[in-house]
């Protein structure tokens, strides 16, 4: 078998169309690096420090090429951003300190591994009846004007009430309204204590918190939390490969192909509806929660199959949703190409 640097080419082309894959998932919902590569390389046999510190670094070099496309567009709220990562880094350490309790009395991975469940299939659940009941914020421009005025109709009333509580210092965003500061720290810290907890990125919580919670567009909450990712993904990456952790031969080609593939997904978020964007996004949700259900129930059934099954479940997911997102994206483009006039000659 052909070999580049000592890994088999099939290998590596495997790796680089993964990585195209779960680009186009990234870019387009700010999620899906570490939910997606770290399970696949563990089923693969990879060491679990190895997959995990990999899959951090494919999720900063690929967040860090998102953010970029998401800049390009407008569709990065920095102020927002830093406001974020400040709370979720002071939830993340009381999300430890309680995470470390349930491990001390013996806990842990029963009530992290039900929690998880239950948070996916939630997020899921709610975001997709929502976004088919056509309620929580449909009609927005996806070309966001940072002093353009939002109509209360396309704010989720969860956000809206939020909102309301003006308690200075009043902080302008992205999408022309205010909140207090106070209520922007508090929405950080919560889903930073989620994550903390449940020992994730809290990419698929951090996206519908800025939407549903704070009222940002979906398509600033994407691009903002993959700001958002570049530091998280950056300092882990680089605790890992501090103590040899990460696998260039399996982060080098993974980032090959999401290079294409993250900027692809971004670019889809200007010419896909909003409602559709939180579809995908639940749909995504669920199918992980079910993938997550059938691993957890392999280990304590102790059938290594589930793990392969589990899998199976995830890419699945990730090439139904990424093929339904290019679909739609291109159906956009021809409708579009379809409405310009045709120029005649004099």
């Amino acid at each position: 078998m052909m070999e580049l640097f000592g890994v088999s080419v099939t290998l590596l082309g495997t790796f680089a169309g993964f990585g195209l894959l779960i680009g186009i998932l990234f870019g387009f919902f700010g999620m899906g690096g570490s939910f997606l590569v770290t399970p696949a390389l563990l089923v693969m046999g990879y060491e679990p420090n190895v997959a995990v510190g990999s899959g951090l670094a494919f999720v900063f070099g690929t967040s860090v090429i998102a953010t970029l496309k998401h800049r390009d567009l407008g569709q990065v709220d920095y102020k927002l951003g830093v406001l974020m990562i400040a709370g979720t880094t002071a939830g993340i350490e009381v999300g430890k300190i309680g995470l470390e309790y349930l491990q001390h009395i013996g806990l842990a991975g029963t009530v992290v591994s039900v929690a998880y469940v239950l948070l996916l299939g939630g997020i899921g659940a709610f975001v997709t009846r929502e976004s088919l009941k056509g309620s929580g914020g449909g009609g927005l421009e996806h070309d966001v004007d940072e002093d353009a005025d939002v109509d209360d109709a396309d704010i989720p009333e969860i956000a809206q009430k939020i909102q309301s509580y003006r308690i200075p210092p009043m902080m302008s965003l992205r999408g022309g309204f205010t909140v207090s500061l106070w209520m922007i720290l508090a929405v950080a810290f919560a889903t930073g204590l989620l994550s903390g907890f449940l020992g994730v990125g809290g990419g698929f919580i951090r996206m519908p918190a800025l939407f549903y919670l704070i009222g940002v567009p979906v398509p600033v909450a994407v691009g903002t939390d993959l700001f958002e990712i570049v530091f998280s993904g950056g300092i882990g990456s680089f605790l890992y490969a501090q103590s040899g952790a990460v696998d260039l031969s399996i982060v080098v080609p993974l980032l090959a192909g999401s290079a294409l593939g993250a900027r692809l997904g971004a670019a889809a978020t200007t010419l896909v509806e909003e409602e559709e964007i939180k579809v995908y996004f639940g749909v995504m949700l669920l199918l992980g929660a079910v993938a997550v259900a059938v691993r957890q129930i392999g280990g304590v059934l102790e059938l290594p199959i589930l793990d392969v099954v589990s899998l199976v479940i995830i890419i699945g997911a990730a090439l139904l949703v990424s093929g339904a997102v290019s679909y739609s994206a291109v159906r956009e483009l021809r409708r579009e190409a379809g409405e310009r006039p045709v120029a005649t000659e004099a």
